[in-house]
């Protein structure tokens, strides 16, 4: 019996990227602390009144088959917080309602490849990025963003890469690096998309934790009738268990794509729905509550990691996350990330899970409370230190 080479050759190197994590959780199945900086989830629960409305909603009957692309009211909800926050003109009719961020980012590659169609995404990037184009039926061509410059938008760099290329994935926010791109870069993307003919993909999932700089959606600045932007309310509302997020574009494309919802989710658990429209009544505010703690701990980590010697940090003006040049160690991102958990007992995710631009760094996830941050970054900057000790003793 064969499996499908659509299944099989999802990541044709044999890893998704998520080595040290499967490693992390074994480690803690056997009974070792280790102390977690790896995924990108909140270290406190989905908000008491999220889930009351959830429950709520639930107690009231909503359990049955619901809108497929959505509930109206949850649509609706959508579409203004995106109008208000853009200033363009967007309804329900622009709004479907997904299982979570990641799959409006199958359902965007789904819309707009045919198959063996090149998509172009940044790197580094976010570790399924390739697999979800595959997955869709098209070819992932990654375009490398420069380390040494902190890894700015390589405007040039997708230029050339587009003779063949149907769509362009960006992310800003930008997990790991968390650089934001501004309205210069995001206008010459979309110029660069109406002029190569190139729908543009935007991954928009952290807009609300923004440190420095102001958030510019893809939208203000691109062709809205070329340009899908992915929202979630994984990072703004601490659900990341609640899979609800959701795709934005053109209203002909969002039609199909219910239509493509119909033959695979067949929408969502309404009473997951209406939590995100409790959610979004708890208002900005409330977002900026969740997202308070990791700015916080980005002070907390920038200061400690500012005193090491062979690393070298990249202030984030955004997320959830820290990067760290590691390259002066000797080390790749996998090995310090493999040496750190197994001598240490931290984990943190190494460059390499995000693609070869951010081969030589590692991702320090600020989802632990301040003292097991600061415990955890006085770990790493130990391990740097025995680094920097060998790597004087070898000269």
């Amino acid at each position: 019996m064969k499996i499908s080479d659509r299944l099989t050759n999802l990541t044709p190197s044999g890893s998704d990227g998520w080595e040290i994590i499967y490693e992390t959780d074994r480690l803690r199945r056997a009974g070792q602390e280790i102390i977690a900086l790896t995924v990108g989830e909140h270290d406190v629960p989905t908000d008491p009144r999220i889930l009351n409305a959830m429950h709520q909603s639930a107690a009231n009957g909503a359990t049955g088959y619901t809108a497929v692309g959505g509930l109206p009211a949850l649509r609706s909800a959508i579409a203004a917080r995106i109008a208000r926050r853009t200033g363009v003109e967007t309804g329900p009719q622009n709004i479907l309602v997904t299982p979570g961020g990641q799959a409006a980012l199958f359902a965007a590659h789904m819309a707009v490849l045919d198959p063996n169609d090149e998509a172009l995404y940044i790197s580094p990037s976010y570790a399924t990025y390739p697999g979800t184009i595959r997955a869709a039926g098209g070819h992932p061509v990654e375009v490398h963003s420069d380390p040494n410059t902190g890894f700015p938008p390589p405007i040039q760099a997708i230029e050339e890469a587009t003779q063949k290329a149907r769509s362009l994935l960006i992310n800003t926010p930008n997990n790991p690096t968390g650089i934001v791109y501004d309205a210069s870069a995001l206008a010459k993307l979309g110029k660069l998309c109406k002029e190569r003919d190139l729908w543009l993909i935007s991954d928009e999932v952290y807009d609300t934790m923004i440190w420095s700089g102001n958030f510019i959606s893809a939208r203000q600045e691109c062709d809205p009738e070329r340009t899908l932007i992915v929202g979630s309310m994984s990072k703004s509302h601490a659900m990341t268990g609640s899979r609800i997020g959701w795709l934005c574009g053109p209203a002909e494309l969002i039609a199909h794509l219910e239509n493509l919802a119909t033959h695979t989710t067949y929408g969502l658990p309404a009473y997951i729905q209406d939590a995100a429209i409790a959610g979004f009544e708890l208002g900005t505010e409330f977002e900026k509550e969740v997202a308070a703690p990791f700015l916080r701990r980005r002070e907390i980590a920038l200061a400690q990691l500012d005193e090491l010697q062979l690393l070298k940090v990249i202030p984030p003006q955004s997320g959830m996350y820290v990067m760290v040049d590691i390259r002066e160690t000797g080390l790749c991102g996998q090995q310090f990330a493999t040496q750190l958990l197994h001598q240490y007992s931290v984990a943190v995710m190494p460059g390499e899970s995000f693609g070869a631009s951010a081969a030589g760094h590692i991702r320090i996830a600020l989802t632990a409370q301040d003292d097991l941050l600061r415990e955890a970054i006085g770990k790493i900057g130990e391990f740097a230190s025995k680094l920097e000790q060998t790597k004087i003793g070898a000269k």
